[in-house]
């Protein structure tokens, strides 16, 4: 095994089994930051956003959000896979 090929092995395992995207942290972040990039991630996603856009503008959204300016908390998160929006179902 060489080094980098746990994130390598868990995203490949993770689209073999059929997600189409990840949202892959490069280093170990704080619970409440993770939370809250996430809840703001979703809510892009709920409004229509590209995958990768709604990531992108929670974490500019996080910048901007006191207490949590450095990058520890917001820059460790990267997209991988299909960027698009999800398709409505309705």
């Amino acid at each position: 095994m060489k080094v980098g090929d746990g994130l390598y092995g868990l995203r490949r395992a993770l689209v073999i089994a059929g997600s189409q995207s990840q949202v892959l942290s490069l280093w170990v972040v704080s619970d409440a930051g993770t939370k809250d990039l996430m809840v703001k991630y979703y809510q892009n996603l709920k409004l229509g956003k590209g995958r990768h856009e709604a990531l992108r503008e929670a974490q500019m959204e996080l910048l901007k959000t006191p207490g949590y300016e450095h990058p520890y908390y917001w820059a460790s998160f990267v997209p991988s896979g299909d960027w698009s929006a999800f398709n409505k179902l309705h």
